[in-house]
């Protein structure tokens, strides 16, 4: 797939703008704070409904203006897409094809889309918050039911920490409902840890032979979930739930002492392992960075796979943070099948076809020509 026309009205720094993009690589050019970033994130925001850089949605409407707009036209295997997300103070409302979406969970994953940038180096190195975000917010893309679960979760969740909260401090805690939200707890918990295993496992089959090149052969890469109620990949569902059930048992007077729910998906994490060393603990920038390019790089073949069609790649001033071995590693990988938008401040020393052939885009002070 790939994103042929792109249109702004009153996002960011941009009143309004249209362009037309290649299939292939397009590059945008400019000095900082000049909006390059700006255009990525609203083709990002175009594909999954949310910025990666702000969570505060009013943030991407341009000072003093109602609302903002972004459109787009995706050519698709099978014919052309227009998709429309008009963000107002009020919220979000989404059109795929011209008709309006009752949930954004059905628009999402109508286009298909890989951000790389440099804050992804923090999905290794940063905190288990940002290593969530990253599975719910690239499993969303190829799996609506897993929005609907984890919505489901969060309400569940939300309640019983109310609930908590409201009787923090106690020593006993005696209330049906309570017992009522645990069990429904639990059953929308692991809907959602059995699809973060999943994945997980599908990265990894991708992510370890990239690795292992990038490498030049010398790392072996390991991913694995961990859930903090101790809940295995190969148990069934009932499993989970009687040992995640049990283990709330055993957690009641500390909830109760914390007034929050300690067991759960919105406590686990991802490790990475390379060489069984944890490149989080032990690695070095350049084993954190091979990671995280790897990642990124089986995404793309995971997308691929599940969708049946590439998505679109995102790479947000990130060339310059790699070096030339790992950059010429990612655009012979990406090499005329994956649609690529590219933002640097100088094409200068990166010497590759790709970039050769790429059409380039000039950024300044929010207003973009083409060459």
């Amino acid at each position: 797939m790939y994103i042929e026309r792109l249109k702004l009205h009153d996002y960011r720094n941009y009143n309004s703008f249209e362009l037309n993009f290649s299939k292939t690589i397009n590059i945008f050019i400019g000095e900082n704070a000049q909006g390059k970033t700006n255009v990525m994130e609203a083709i990002y925001v175009l594909a999954m409904a949310k910025s990666h850089r702000t969570s505060n949605d009013k943030e991407l409407i341009q000072w003093g203006a109602e609302y903002g707009k972004i459109e787009g036209d995706i050519q698709k295997r099978y014919g052309k897409l227009p998709l429309e997300l008009t963000i107002s103070k009020k919220g979000k409302k989404a059109k795929v094809n011209h008709l309006n979406q009752s949930k954004l969970s059905e628009y999402i994953g109508q286009m298909n889309v890989v951000m790389f940038a440099p804050e992804d180096l923090n999905v290794v190195k940063g905190s288990p918050q940002l290593r969530r975000r990253f599975l719910d917010m690239e499993i969303g893309q190829i799996s609506p039911t897993y929005l609907h679960d984890l919505s489901s979760f969060q309400k569940i969740l939300k309640q019983r920490n109310h609930i908590l909260k409201k009787n923090q401090g106690k020593r006993n805690l005696d209330d049906l409902s309570f017992d009522i939200f645990t069990e429904q707890y639990v059953a929308a918990a692991v809907k959602v840890i059995r699809k973060r295993f999943e994945f997980m496992e599908l990265l990894q089959e991708w992510a370890a032979p990239i690795h292992f090149g990038i490498s030049r052969e010398k790392e072996k890469l390991e991913i694995h979930y961990k859930a903090v109620s101790g809940l295995e990949a190969s148990w069934d569902s009932t499993a989970m739930e009687e040992h995640l059930l049990a283990k709330l048992k055993e957690q009641k007077n500390r909830e109760l002492e914390r007034g929050v729910t300690l067991l759960g998906p919105h406590r686990d994490d991802l490790q990475f392992m390379v060489n069984n060393y944890d490149v989080q603990v032990y690695g070095s920038q350049g084993q954190q960075r091979t990671t995280a390019l790897s990642l990124k790089l089986a995404e793309i073949e995971l997308i691929k796979q599940e969708v049946g069609e590439a998505p679109i790649l995102l790479l947000d001033d990130v060339l310059s943070e790699l070096d030339d071995y790992r950059q010429s590693h990612l655009l012979n990988t990406i090499d005329g099948d994956v649609q690529t938008f590219v933002t640097t401040t100088s094409v200068d020393g990166i010497d590759h076809n790709t970039i050769r052939e790429a059409k380039l885009f000039h950024v300044k002070q929010g207003s973009v020509d083409s060459e």
